[in-house]
């Protein structure tokens, strides 16, 4: 038995992968860059295992899970934390690319995870799936057009799994992150301006990647008859905004 983290190079994943191995946990950690997978099986030691898998194309996923050995191919918990924002531009002026990689990675990646995974969970009547949502699927903003709707799908697509498990013991989670840094996420949103991205962090005491790892251990740990459907996460710094009002010019 094992946990399979996706996004496992760097950022969530990483944090992830290592809480869960310094708990005691098999982890394997899935990502598209070997070579820093590579690296984290240096540090963190023979309990991590790399496998190198794009979930934004379903064969690769194909491909990395038939290499698992046997001791690694039952997965009691699958931790679907791949996925990016591209760009922040206003929805008439976005990159239709770049649309489409968010659609690809962020819905039909996971989806089809979980669809190779699911099915073993059910026959084993025992497994959990977290699936790394985001505050902007519940709160539009401007320039979130399809990253918001991304995580709104996977919010209601891991709500909408603990109703098909129904009678079963498998539990689901959805966690959504707030303003998190200490990630590339901003990095690949704005395609490489550092600058850029580290003013979205400016001034503000942001949550960290360890913050969400402990917080899905945490949530993998409880007993299990108890299961934790959404959990939202924001920084102190971060609260809600007034909903923005456009006012036409008073003539005197």
């Amino acid at each position: 038995m094992a946990i399979l983290v996706t996004g496992a190079s760097a950022g969530f994943g990483k944090a992830i992968c290592k809480a869960f191995i310094n708990a005691g946990y098999q982890v394997i950690g899935a990502a598209r860059r070997l070579d820093k997978l590579t690296d984290l099986q240096q540090e963190l030691g023979e309990k991590f295992y790399p496998l190198q898998m794009d979930v934004a194309d379903p064969d690769k996923i194909n491909t990395a899970l038939s290499t698992l050995p046997a001791h690694l191919q039952k997965i009691e918990l699958l931790v679907n934390n791949a996925g990016l924002a591209l760009g922040l531009e206003a929805a008439h002026k976005a990159n239709f690319n770049d649309w489409l990689t968010m659609i690809n990675t962020n819905i039909i990646g996971l989806t089809y995870l979980t669809r190779q995974i699911l099915p073993q969970m059910v026959e084993a009547d025992q497994g959990h799936i977290i699936n790394l949502g985001s505050i902007a699927g519940t709160y539009p903003y401007p320039g979130g057009n399809v990253y918001g709707a991304t995580k709104a799908f996977v919010e209601q697509f891991s709500l909408n799994l603990r109703a098909d498990l129904a009678g079963t013991k498998i539990r689901v989670t959805n966690v959504e992150p707030g303003l998190c840094g200490g990630t590339e996420f901003s990095n690949v949103r704005f395609k490489g301006d550092d600058a850029k991205a580290a003013g979205v962090y400016q001034g503000v005491k942001s949550i960290q990647p360890e913050d969400i790892a402990n917080t899905i251990l945490w949530i993998y740990q409880q007993p299990p008859h108890v299961n934790i459907n959404r959990i939202e996460i924001m920084p102190v710094a971060q609260t809600f905004s007034p909903l923005a009002v456009s006012r036409d010019e008073v003539k005197g």
